[in-house]
């Protein structure tokens, strides 16, 4: 476990390996095909003990491992991954931003796609990777389990394939997460049975290391090691749990090349925002020549609603390798970076702003120039009232905090959506009637109304198989306006607008980039503001759609597309497997 594991020099070598040859992890064997290679994983979800800021708690983990193992593939790769359970708890996982073509079943959101791993039992997930290649990642989609149970996905070029931008000298993953001391999963249980918010986390880590700020930390510290003159690729992932971050190395610039495995238009930046659920891959060049100091990598929350966060900074080193005729690495100055303050809303709309497909002929930004289907989402808190012969500690200490899509706050069925919709019986399960904008419009970054009271439903959209959708989502004042990261699972999505204030119907799409708006499949909903998307449902299937902040998602900050099979056979979803998950 230690500091070597995130960028040890055997996992260079490996991935360095991985990016000119067929590769094979040590936790997976690969066999040829025709369109490329079936890759096999083994997750064994089991307790580990594991150590951080002098404290030591038995928490669940992939293979023992903190973060889980790195899975590596190639575009056209097929995936085979067997899940195990082992633990008490119900587990299931998700493979972050694949848009999992006809094989819905493997998505991994339990209730929605499918019913939980139960203990002692096993699940295989067996998908393709069609048309995309660069950084994604996996994690648990069960209550908060993903505070442990994460991990990146990479996904190389196709042989022979080569990189929009310099070949990097090096291949680096850095994923950012959250170190609770107490079990995260008694931390959200308890805020839920007092409706009050969760107690936050007590650190945040780089590749699950904490680093030097922190008391009783130092030794669990992410040390990157650089040549001078070299080119770097760092494949950047949020797997925080309610936290967007900003991120600086000292007297390092970045070159952003990718967001969300999608190549966009090289721009650099001294400072960057990731937030939960994105992935960003920024090249870092190194100085001509040793410099004689160590930089500080630095990580810190934007925040910009009324309750408590984690504020505190999680930092790593970066250390050029000594010379002959360098000074001794403890004896360099050890330089830090700025960051922008905690709620920096004009730096973060400038900077997403930045984002723009490459939009040529060999990556083309396949926008829809034209919808079929509009919907308008408010996306916000909210509250439910105190149960009776209850105290809670809610909002006004007398309700509990929720979290809703056009007030409508998402509760989980007993069984899987997507089960129930293939086999014709949603009946109890859920219902298709989720209102396509507001049934009650009013100021939404105003004066918030006195009734903050959400609706509670199992509530989906329907759509006919390749309609063209565009959905603006609305942030409101609600118990405080905040930003808010939403991820659509099943698809990539165009981001042709965003702004502050109220959406106006009538001026906002005027100035909408239908040319070369940025890919992704997670996108920060500004705080007090709005961002307009648009994407095809050309992947039948039950598809969720949620705030990736995982208090929102436990307050039911989320909704579910049901997209149709269309008439090809190429165009349907195939049955479930054999050893499909049972409630």
């Amino acid at each position: 476990m230690g500091a070597s594991l995130p960028v040890s020099s055997a996992f260079v070598v490996a991935f360095l390996f991985a990016t000119n040859s067929l590769w094979v992890f040590p936790e997976a064997a690969a066999a040829e095909h025709a369109a490329g290679v079936t890759r096999h994983y083994k997750f064994d979800i089991r307790l580990e003990n594991v150590t951080r800021l002098c404290h030591t708690k038995s928490m669940v983990t992939v293979n023992g491992k903190f973060p889980g193992p790195r899975v590596i593939a190639r575009e056209g790769d097929r995936l085979v991954v067997k899940v195990v359970n082992h633990v008490p708890n119900n587990i299931s996982i998700h493979w972050h931003g694949i848009r999992q073509l006809r094989s819905g079943w493997f998505d991994g959101p339990s209730y929605i796609t499918q019913c939980p791993i139960q203990t002692g039992q096993s699940y295989v997930y067996n998908f393709t990777i069609v048309g995309q290649r660069g950084t994604l990642w996996w994690h648990a989609h069960i209550s908060w389990l993903r505070a442990t149970v994460y991990g990146p996905l990479i996904i190389l070029p196709k042989h022979n394939a080569s990189y929009p931008f310099v070949k990097p000298y090096k291949e680096v993953p850095i994923i950012f997460g959250e170190w609770w001391n107490a079990d995260p999963e008694a931390v959200i249980s308890q805020a839920l049975q007092t409706g009050a918010g969760p107690n936050v986390s007590d650190a945040y880590t780089i590749n699950g290391l904490p680093g030097p700020l922190y008391n009783c930390s130092k030794k669990d510290t992410f040390k990157l090691k650089v040549k001078p003159g070299k080119t770097y690729l760092l494949r950047l992932i949020n797997a925080a749990l309610n936290d967007e971050l900003f991120f600086s190395i000292a007297n390092h610039s970045l070159t952003v090349v990718e967001g969300d495995a999608i190549y966009i238009k090289p721009f650099k930046t001294n400072v960057l925002l990731i937030t939960p659920g994105q992935t960003t891959n920024v090249l870092l060049k190194t100085k001509p020549q040793d410099p004689n100091a160590a930089f500080l990598m630095l990580a810190r929350p934007y925040f910009t609603g009324l309750g408590t966060f984690d504020n505190s900074t999680v930092a790593g080193i970066l250390e050029y390798e000594k010379s002959s005729n360098s000074s001794s690495l403890k004896k360099r100055p050890l330089l830090r970076p700025a960051l922008p303050p905690l709620n920096a809303t004009s730096f973060v709309m400038n900077f997403t702003r930045k984002f723009r497909s490459l939009a040529t002929a060999k990556f083309p930004a396949k926008v829809p120039q034209t919808v079929q289907k509009q919907f308008f989402f408010t996306v916000g808190l909210g509250s439910n009232p105190c149960p009776r012969n209850q105290t809670c500690q809610g909002p006004n200490n007398s309700s509990k905090f929720a979290a809703s899509v056009n007030n409508v706050s998402f509760i989980l069925p007993t069984t899987a959506i997507l089960q129930a919709h293939f086999f014709g019986r949603s009946n109890g399960v859920f219902t298709t009637d989720f209102p396509s904008s507001p049934l009650q419009p009013f100021n939404y970054t105003g004066t918030a109304p006195n009734n903050t009271n959400v609706s509670n439903g199992t509530k989906a959209v329907v759509l006919p198989y390749n309609t063209s959708v565009e959905v603006v989502m609305q942030d409101t004042s609600i118990l405080g306006a905040e930003s808010h990261p939403l991820h659509l699972h099943g698809f990539n999505f165009f981001i042709v607008g965003q702004g502050f204030g109220n959406f106006d119907p009538s001026k906002d799409p005027l100035n909408f980039n239908l040319v070369d708006p940025v890919e992704r499949n997670t996108v920060g909903v500004p705080s007090g503001g709005w961002v307009a998307i648009r994407f095809l449902a050309d992947n039948p299937g039950v598809w969720l759609m949620h705030c990736h902040f995982d208090v929102h998602l436990s307050w039911g900050l989320r909704m579910a597309w049901v997209v149709q099979d269309g008439k090809l056979p190429n165009q349907k979803l195939p049955p479930p497997p054999s050893d499909y998950p049972k409630c």
